[in-house]
């Protein structure tokens, strides 16, 4: 087949319960990006920054603001989100901008101390440890809230301190605490240049959690989409906030589906379950077109068609991740599709792509795009007839990890900077032991993704003793 369509049936399904999704952004990174994502999300759902919505706005919307939000008392929406930091900067910044009251002050830790973690994995797991009862506490609230809570998305980089090694922290324990939910991260990866010392060691610690206690991992990084805000944008020195306005766009698009509901795709676990057929190749990458900036809404504007957005979503400069699909092959490959679209015209498409052979395929699965057609927010003018997500899993998204775990080497075996972690105790009280099992089990997720390249790998791991990363959860 050419592609999968998932199409839209309306109605019936908004009475379905809500399946609520719990959010937690940790460290500056994760708290950046979780910022512009509610921006993103009021915008589409008619919430004001104070969690009100516009009563004259649109009472047939058709959205599910719960899967996010819910309600308080005083009827006002408040986001199902946790703000977790170890220095108070970001998230004091986040409380005195115009969306401070949207959040519950409750939900919101910072440590006491506020000298945060100095980029240093250790230390953000130590803190954690130390505050567990009072963030499971939080976390249990907020699950308690749920009628059917199915998921939670953490927010955080892999190379600093808090978002690494408390990212690392939370990801254990939601996997202990809570193993039946899904747990999704948007995980922010280093760029060559971006002056943490001890980064590939903070980086190989944290991907050895996200390959075991996370179900799927969606890779960013900065290189990608400084690159993304300046050719797509054409923003010449884009802010902060832009580019992390890039992920909070695509964080939203890729939950389009669940707030705006059609016929599918309108729970997580059937969206993450369609593009991670094998449990440890979990690791996404992403495209988004035509990006807009809020400086030149103009700028971007063309006849978009649903041919159009397909092709560029293949190509390499909408993707966020800085890994070139030149070589390797898909795994799976979804494309959320955002407007007034005719399903005939996304079979044409199709069809389209699969003649001129723009993307090639696994040998050992169906070579098929899937794609799934979502509601546009009615709160939300777009001057873009059609927008697009890709959500794919490609076998070079492991050069990500091992440009980490070369780094890694090359300092492990100069043991360069290595008494910063053995300062900390804790995991690293009696040696090393932690580096070179999280370095084993990241070149295990690299090895993976080369062998998925080959016809016979539906038998890789038979013979050897590969623990395939527990039950599954889909």
């Amino acid at each position: 087949g050419g592609g999968v369509i998932r199409g839209r049936r309306e109605n019936k399904l908004q009475k379905r319960m809500p399946r609520e999704i719990i959010t937690l952004q940790v460290g500056q990174c994760g708290n950046q990006i979780g910022a512009e994502f509610w921006k993103q999300l009021c915008l589409e759902h008619g919430i004001s920054p104070t969690g009100v919505v516009e009563r004259d706005s649109i009472s047939e919307a058709g959205d599910r603001k719960d899967v996010f939000f819910y309600q308080a008392d005083d009827d006002h929406y408040v986001p199902r989100a946790l703000l977790l930091d170890l220095e108070p900067r970001v998230v004091s910044g986040i409380q005195n901008s115009a969306y401070g009251k949207l959040f519950n002050p409750e939900n919101i830790y910072v440590s006491a101390q506020g000298g945060g973690a100095g980029n240093n994995w250790a230390s953000g797991y130590a803190q954690a440890e130390k505050v567990a009862d009072k963030v499971i506490a939080m976390i249990d609230r907020e699950a308690d809230d749920c009628d059917s809570l199915e998921a939670f998305v953490l927010a955080h980089s892999i190379a600093g301190g808090t978002g690494s090694g408390m990212g690392s922290y939370l990801l254990e324990q939601l996997n202990d605490h809570y193993p039946k939910k899904l747990i999704q991260t948007y995980s922010v990866f280093p760029q060559p240049e971006d002056g943490v010392v001890v980064g590939p060691y903070n980086s190989v610690l944290t991907l050895k959690r996200l390959a075991l206690h996370a179900d799927c991992v969606v890779a960013l990084d900065n290189t990608a989409l400084n690159r993304v805000a300046v050719e797509k944008l054409r923003l010449e020195s884009p802010t902060m906030a832009e580019v992390n306005s890039l992920v909070g766009t695509v964080m939203s698009a890729s939950t389009a589906t669940l707030r705006f509901p059609g016929y599918m795709n309108n729970d997580l676990v059937g969206l993450v379950a369609s593009l991670i057929p094998t449990p440890r190749c979990h690791f996404l990458m992403t495209g988004y077109t035509p990006f807009t900036a809020a400086r030149q809404e103009q700028a971007g504007v063309r006849k978009s068609s649903v041919l159009d957005v397909m092709k560029r979503l293949l190509e390499g400069g909408n993707r966020l991740v800085s890994a070139s699909t030149k070589r390797g092959c898909y795994i799976s490959l979804l494309n959320v599709i955002q407007g007034e679209v005719d399903p005939a015209e996304v079979y044409k498409s199709l069809q389209r792509i699969r003649e001129r052979k723009l993307a090639s395929f696994i040998p050992w699965g169906p070579a098929s795009i899937q794609v799934a057609l979502s509601r546009r927010s009615p709160y939300v003018k777009s001057v873009n007839r059609v927008s697009g997500l890709m959500l794919a899993n490609h076998t070079q998204i492991r050069l990500l990890p091992e440009r980490i775990v070369r780094d890694y080497d090359r300092m492990r075996k100069r043991n360069a900077n290595i008494n910063h972690f053995k300062n900390q105790g804790g995991l690293f009280a009696d040696g090393f032991e932690e580096f070179d099992e999280s370095r084993e089990v990241v070149r295990g997720v690299v090895e993976e993704y080369k062998a998925c390249e080959t016809p016979d790998y539906i038998n890789y791991g038979a013979d050897d003793d590969v623990d395939l990363g527990g039950p599954s959860k889909y």
